[in-house]
């Protein structure tokens, strides 16, 4: 799977959350305490840019209806039968890059 550039680290401070369109995909972008994640970015309740919403520690808050993921695992809050898409990140110099199938 190809790594692709989404963004870099300037732009993505500890603690903030980014859209990001990579291809046909968006991806929310997520630093937790100078960790990166990425996860699918559309939010399957009802199709809210998640990379638009709030991060609160390591939760990704929808900004449509509040709908709540955990950025490392995709996992919803309080049903772990829904997830969103993770994907593999890493750090070149100040790129994020992200594993895209």
């Amino acid at each position: 799977m190809p790594f692709r550039p989404v963004c870099t680290l300037s732009q993505l401070p500890p603690g903030a959350l980014t859209e990001v369109a990579a291809g046909d995909r968006q991806l929310a972008i997520c630093n937790v305490q100078g960790s990166i994640h990425a996860i699918e970015g559309v939010c399957p309740h009802r199709g809210g840019p998640l990379g638009q919403g709030a991060l609160h520690g390591k939760v990704v808050v929808c900004p449509w209806h509040a709908w709540e993921f955990d950025c490392t695992t995709g996992q919803h809050d309080y049903n772990p039968g829904i997830q969103v898409a993770t994907y593999a990140v890493k750090v070149e110099g100040d790129d994020i890059l992200v594993d895209l199938p």
